[in-house]
């Protein structure tokens, strides 16, 4: 079959396939009422070879994207992450956005529950509330979601090492909305490994962590076959320092311990694959940025085909969340914020991202007020409805820039893999160091390149001016630790306190014996067990990772 054929199909198919998906638009994928899309000859200098190697959008290695028609059909879900103070405060918040046209809700946990303690322990002082939503249980979990439909939109949760018992309390919230598990859609983070590495809200030994996340994989194939398991995180260790060819390695290479430890507990290729997604962070240098997500796409698909004999086109596909990069953004002249996260959101958005949350102006300082929210928010809608990059799939193949970079990061991503695996994989070189020496190495440079002025940031150390005007931050309020606290000891007077010690003393039995706690998990969260009571008990069996 010809090269010029092989299009040709490729572009019938893609016509086919947006006028099945969304009929109600026949006018945007034609050219005139029921006019044929005009074709497009392709280059000369294009052969067989070369086709194969960068592909079609929507067809492996997916290079291109993983859909054919991409934002033609459909634009990435406008996801902006939001969670401060007590959940009702955030539910405020959550209700704004979905109101100024956000898509998908992404919710920031505070530090505490981010490694598994309750509001009131000694360990969670001063810090309730601070940098996302305190949950201590299932009561804070309704608050959060109060008249939110939870079968209407995609929430995505940002927890890791407590991500098993957040997500039981979302499932439970569902449930008295009257919605079934297999109705919700969305993302638990779930991802680990990189904490160990990159960002460092651990609870637990890897060894146990792993098993926690494949009783997730087990227990979600059966019963959430629309929600996403796994988001296999890039972002956290670009924020640490890494290079570009990094992200990709070190997340492709936790994504392959994750995808072997579920082989191992007998679970099938095919049956879990498709609900793995990844999330990358967007920096400021463009091209190479579209470059890095066309790599880690193409790369990821060889991976489960070849390593993994993957057989389903959906195992092979990588979908991927992305945020522009909070490291980036200055203190100093913050307006300047805005320019760069357009650039980052516009990277991600030429490479093909399914989903992205835009960071705000003012991050720099604090959290973001509704204003800078808004902002952001705008620039995604700006993006999408004005700028015209969302009229044509992958807008830079071809480019010999484009596709140089592209193989030049997943050779530099497939060589550092290839390094770990020799070392003896993931877990072996986080427990030796290796792969945050790496990052660290790789910020050390970074920032040697800013003090000796070699890489410019513009209003840091370059184009400097004095700045009187001090802009309008949020603040959350000291008093909100306070009423959390009040509002967990209120929790703990009314449940059943019998049926609570009962539903944890069957959770501690299941972890000694192996088993997959979801349901025991589930049935503590029903009888509001805190997430500190839960996670002691597993504390007790599975101990704690000290680096």
């Amino acid at each position: 079959m010809s090269t010029n054929t092989k299009y040709n199909e490729w572009q019938e198919n893609e016509l086919s396939t947006s006028l099945n998906r969304f009929p109600e638009r026949k006018e945007e994928f034609t050219l005139h009422g029921d006019a044929e899309v005009p074709r497009l000859a392709l280059p000369e200098n294009i052969d067989d070879d070369y086709l194969e190697h960068i592909g079609f959008p929507g067809q492996y290695p997916y290079t291109r994207g993983v859909q054919p028609t991409m934002y033609r059909a459909r634009f990435w879900t406008m996801r902006q992450y939001a969670g401060f103070s007590t959940a009702s405060e955030s539910n405020k918040r959550y209700r704004y956005l979905l109101a100024q046209g956000t898509t998908g809700l992404s919710v920031a946990f505070d530090l505490p529950t981010q490694i598994g303690y309750d509001s009131d322990d000694p360990m969670s002082l001063g810090e309730v509330g601070k940098v996302g939503v305190a949950i201590d249980t299932l009561a804070d979990m309704e608050a959060l979601f109060a008249d939110i439909p939870l079968d209407k939109i995609s929430t995505s949760m940002t927890i890791n090492s407590p991500a098993i018992v957040l997500l039981a309390m979302y499932i439970v919230v569902a449930e008295k909305q009257g919605i079934p598990a297999d109705k919700l859609r969305g993302t638990i983070q779930n991802d680990v490994l990189k904490e160990y590495v990159a960002r460092g809200t651990y609870i637990f030994p890897p060894k146990p962590s792993l098993g926690l996340i494949t009783d997730i994989f087990q227990w979600c194939s059966a019963n959430m076959p629309l929600f996403n398991t796994i988001s296999i995180s890039g972002y956290h260790i670009r924020e640490a320092g890494s290079t570009a060819a990094q992200e990709v390695a070190f997340t492709l290479a936790n994504g392959i311990t994750y995808v072997q430890t579920a082989i191992e507990a007998g679970l099938e290729i095919d049956h879990f694959a498709k609900r793995l997604a990844f999330f990358f962070n967007a920096s400021s240098n463009l091209l190479e940025e579209v470059a890095k997500f066309r790599a880690a796409r193409r790369l990821w698909a060889r991976i489960m085909k070849n390593r993994f004999e993957a057989k389903k086109t959906a195992s092979m596909m990588m979908r991927f969340h992305a945020q522009t990069a909070g490291s980036s953004l200055a203190a100093k002249q913050i307006d300047n914020n805005i320019v760069r996260v357009t650039i980052q959101a516009l990277a991600a958005v030429l490479g093909g991202t399914q989903s992205l949350h835009t960071n705000s102006r003012d991050e720099a300082l604090s959290l973001p007020t509704e204003d800078s929210v808004r902002t952001a928010l705008r620039t995604q809608q700006i993006i999408a409805h004005e700028s015209g990059v969302a009229d044509t799939v992958d807008p830079f193949a071809g480019s010999y820039y484009i596709e140089q970079l592209t193989d030049s990061i997943e050779l530099a991503a497939e060589e550092l893999i290839a390094k770990i695996e020799h070392s003896g994989g993931v877990v072996a070189c986080i427990e030796d160091g290796f792969i945050k020496r790496q990052i660290e190495q790789a910020a050390y440079e970074y920032q040697k390149e800013i003090e000796s002025g070699e890489r410019v940031i513009v209003g840091v150390n370059g184009f400097q001016i004095e700045e009187e005007v001090k802009p309008d931050l949020l603040r959350v309020n000291p008093a909100v630790e306070e009423a959390q606290v009040s509002s967990l000891k209120n929790v703990r007077q009314q449940r059943d306190e019998a049926e609570v010690q009962s539903r944890l003393a069957a959770l501690q039995v299941a972890a000694e014996s192996g088993s997959n706690l979801m349901e025991p998990i589930i049935d503590a969260v029903r009888v509001y067990a805190s997430l500190g009571e839960i996670c002691s008990v597993l504390r007790g069996i599975f101990g704690e990772y000290r680096d």
